[in-house]
């Protein structure tokens, strides 16, 4: 009795809780950039000639000028991220729907912390001791959020970008979904930015979110990600879906190229324009939405909502969980298990329809039992 009597204390509070949060997010302001930034880069530009490539090394300027091998470029290391860089001629837009795959592996909420993810794909074969892709035809869902944070966003973005490339050799697939980070970044609300970027952007001369802007290949890479992707019958998306919102789902094509091409614009703008507001909203947004987790919609309401869109799952980030959580009997699947804060991280597995969770120390375990969560 006293434990239930808690829990229901603690229901009515989460309203209260969740309002001072957003208080706290809302009143944060930009930090000061950092004094010194010992490696970061690269930051490659695409120019009328090929590419130009920049680097931070122990906070001088490395400058260099590449020219295209073919339909590729080569960027060799300098400091920052520390293997080679196949850059690509830019692509249109990922497709965001896909057939039932055998096997799925998903993380989410990166947040600038490259070393423990190496350490966590490698402890599960995702990449081998030479951070190259070694999991075949296995499908990766990256879900959102790899800015802000922590010191390594650099190098966790050309990972990602590389790693896209090494799985579609091989038969696999990477995606990386949006997540509300990667919107605030590039319309600029700077909050969050780790000081060593704002010391980066103020040494090569540019605002931080020209470092991603429509010229530079990372910039270009994200403006083609989609916001939701659908494999089989699982949705991933960075926030979740709002009962008001499903026909974004419904007209996902449509979705993803709405905020594709909103990607950069001013905040402002995204926030009132008609065919964007409802994109951006900070509560029910397909990058923002928390219904899941606080009360707003309870299992049976999932399940409706699930039914509706002939989903078996949702997968989403976004609110932090200590573990890759189940909610509403597997039919939420919460997959922010706190890599931003630098000391521990999880996987999702969905083989053949079975989930498990994979730990730091290479080991799989059954997803744990959701509990609330309030973090971005």
């Amino acid at each position: 009795m006293p434990a239930c009597r808690s829990l229901r204390a603690m229901h009515a509070l989460f309203p209260c809780l969740l309002l001072l949060a957003t208080f706290t997010t809302s009143a944060r302001e930009v930090a000061a950039p950092a004094e010194h930034v010992d490696a970061d880069g690269p930051y490659v530009f695409v120019t009328a000639k090929g590419h130009e490539a920049e680097w931070i090394c122990n906070d001088h300027i490395v400058h260099r000028t590449l020219n295209p091998r073919g339909d590729t470029t080569q960027v060799l290391p300098e400091c920052g991220y520390p293997h080679p860089v196949t850059v690509l001629p830019p692509r249109t837009a990922e497709v965001a729907q896909y057939p039932a795959t055998p096997r799925i592996v998903a993380v989410s909420d990166i947040h600038g912390q490259y070393d423990l993810l190496v350490g966590l794909l490698r402890a599960h074969h995702v990449i081998d001791a030479h951070d190259q892709w070694s999991l075949g035809d296995t499908t990766l869902v990256v879900a959102g959020d790899v800015f802000d944070r922590g010191p390594q966003v650099t190098e966790a973005f050309w990972l990602l970008y590389s790693l896209q490339q090494q799985a579609r050799a091989a038969g696999g697939a990477v995606h990386f979904v949006l997540g509300n980070h990667e919107t605030m970044v590039l319309y600029d609300d700077l909050r969050y930015v780790n000081p060593k970027y704002l010391r980066t952007a103020q040494l090569l001369g540019r605002s931080y979110p020209a470092l991603y802007g429509p010229e530079s290949v990372i910039g270009q890479w994200l403006r083609t990600r989609p916001v939701m992707l659908k494999i089989g019958d699982t949705l991933f998306l960075h926030g979740g879906i709002a009962p008001e919102n499903l026909d974004l789902v419904r007209g996902m094509d449509a979705t993803n190229a709405t905020y594709q091409a909103a990607l950069g614009l001013p905040r402002d703008q995204v926030k009132a324009a008609p065919d964007t507001a409802r994109l951006f909203d900070g509560k029910t947004s397909p990058i923002w939405y928390r219904g899941y987790f606080d009360g707003q919609l309870d299992t049976a309401q999932v399940d409706a909502l699930l039914t509706q869109l002939e989903l078996k799952r949702i997968v989403v980030g976004h609110t932090s969980m200590p573990h890759v959580s189940s909610f509403h009997g597997d039919r939420i699947i919460a997959i922010d298990s706190s890599i931003k804060n630098g000391e521990n991280g999880e996987l999702l597995f969905i083989e053949d329809g079975v989930l498990s969770r994979g730990l730091l120390d290479g080991s799989r375990v059954p997803l744990a039992e959701g509990t609330m969560g309030l973090e971005d």
